[in-house]
């Protein structure tokens, strides 16, 4: 990628600091890549946590990349999801003042920019203290940064009922700015049942976006074009689409072909006919029950369809159920793996990570929602972009489809003979080819990219030279 050049004569300093969950993590840490593609004498400082740093310490990164850590605000991964509101409860409260402290370390040289998760919302109070520019970074949906923009909206026109029946999860709401007709049981899932406990803090969290310097969402804006233009007059800022914000730059030439070698489960994949397997993964996180998996696992195997599985905690149980079709693994390069030739579909449970990684590999999906705004994702691979199906019975229903008709459904999805599979393909090539030219020079997210460098430099210079960057933005 060609570097945007500056004039600049000290080193931009750019502090990193995404919530941590793998979902914020890994595109925090995509980003940070491209930018120091763009500009390679950027000095970044990557704020972790200890944990995560002992996830992710020893990977690959640029040189001009360096960790710093924080505290941890719940022992593991484990305690996340037994307690995922004291979880974010713990993470509002504990980490604004060790991360004041390691700012205070870092002035040689002085910080440029933070760019923060937009669910760490003290961050920016942080920035506007110190008049040091803040960007937000919201890591899933334009389409759910709106919903939760306009809640008012929804609040003040419906009631939302604590469960939803088939035909109250039916009735569809129109009137988002951007956002298209969506069935109520496709909004986030905070706005239903347990997740009311959370949804204070994540109002509080968007309405500090208003208080920061930037907005960077992670979407392509042309997938989501619409959304952009009803939310950019909200903000007396730049709002800027980075994405998708994947680890493309892992990929070589020879990565999405069928003859290169490397891991086992890629020597499987370039033994399969084009197009046959079908890649299935739900998510580190809040990931599906041990009842769902093996209603999948035997549905899979009944199909006949070829599908490579990973299972990070099961893998030994399930493999034992896969057949001789199905190729189970407990990780991999997700995005190389959906690039790969053989690859035909795609079964997520609509996490927006995995989701742009599918747009990008130009793979159909098959929708498996869990939580949070993955319903909302799911809508718009099925509705919006039509390039998927959803797999659940009933919009919002967790009652999961049985074996029988998982294999059914499997084998119409992966019929390559099917003339709704081919269009349904054919649209998956086209949104993949809209990705691939707005990451190219001259398209929307590089554009976007080069602009956000430049602002950041010349916010940069302004607070070399003594004056104030930023306005002074009361709490």
């Amino acid at each position: 990628m060609d570097t945007v050049q500056a004039e600049a004569s000290t080193t931009c300093h750019v502090v990193a600091m995404p919530y941590p969950g793998r979902g914020h993590v890994n595109p925090m840490m995509n980003l940070c890549k491209f930018l120091s593609s763009k500009k390679p004498d950027i000095l970044i400082t990557f704020v972790i946590t200890e944990e995560w740093h002992g996830f992710i310490g020893s990977e690959t990164r640029p040189t001009n990349v360096k960790f710093a850590t924080l505290p941890n605000v719940i022992p593991s991964e484990i305690g996340r999801s037994k307690d995922f509101v004291g979880f974010v409860g713990s993470v509002s409260t504990k980490m604004e003042a060790p991360f004041e402290q390691l700012l205070d370390g870092l002035d040689d040289p002085p910080v440029s920019v933070i760019i923060a998760d937009t669910f760490l919302d003290w961050v920016t109070g942080v920035g506007n203290r110190r008049k040091i520019p803040v960007a937000t970074l919201w890591t899933q949906a334009a389409t759910v940064f709106s919903i939760f923009y306009h809640s008012d909206l929804l609040l003040k026109n419906y009631q939302f009922p604590e469960n939803l029946s088939s035909e109250k999860g039916d009735e569809r709401i129109d009137y988002i700015p951007g956002v298209s007709s969506t069935r109520l049981s496709d909004f986030p899932s905070m706005f239903f049942q347990n997740g009311w406990q959370i949804f204070p803090r994540t109002m509080e969290c968007i309405s500090w976006v208003s208080k920061a310097q930037y907005l960077l969402i992670s979407s392509v804006y042309e997938l989501e074009a619409q959304v952009m233009e009803a939310l950019k007059p909200n903000f007396p800022f730049p709002v800027y689409t980075l994405g998708p914000i994947v680890p493309c730059f892992r990929l070589s030439d020879t990565d999405c072909t069928d003859n290169n070698s490397g891991p086992d489960y890629i020597e499987w994949l370039n033994c399969q006919p084009k197009g046959s397997v079908l890649y299935v993964a739900m998510g580190s996180f809040l990931s599906v029950s041990s009842a769902h998996m093996d209603e999948i696992v035997a549905g899979l195997k009944d199909s006949g369809v070829r599908f490579m599985l990973v299972a990070r905690d099961s893998e030994k149980t399930i493999k034992q159920g896969s057949g001789d079709r199905g190729l189970v693994v407990p990780w991999c390069d997700q995005l190389r793996a959906l690039c790969h030739p053989s690859v035909g579909g795609f079964l997520t449970h609509c996490g927006w990570n995995s989701t742009q990684e599918g747009v990008f590999a130009g793979v159909p999906m098959l929708t498996f929602p869990v939580f949070w705004e993955q319903g909302t994702n799911g809508k718009i691979i099925s509705e919006d972009w039509q390039i998927g199906w959803r797999m659940k019975r009933h919009p919002g229903d967790q009652t999961l489809m049985g074996r029988e008709e998982i294999a059914a459904l499997v084998k119409r999805f992966m019929d390559p003979e099917s003339s709704e599979v081919k269009e349904m393909r054919k649209r998956a090539s086209e949104l993949k080819h809209i990705c691939d030219a707005a990451i190219s020079k001259g398209g929307s997210s590089y554009s976007n990219l080069e602009s956000f460098i430049r602002d950041v430099l010349q916010a940069h210079d302004v607070r070399k030279s003594g004056l104030d960057s930023i306005p002074i933005i009361a709490e």
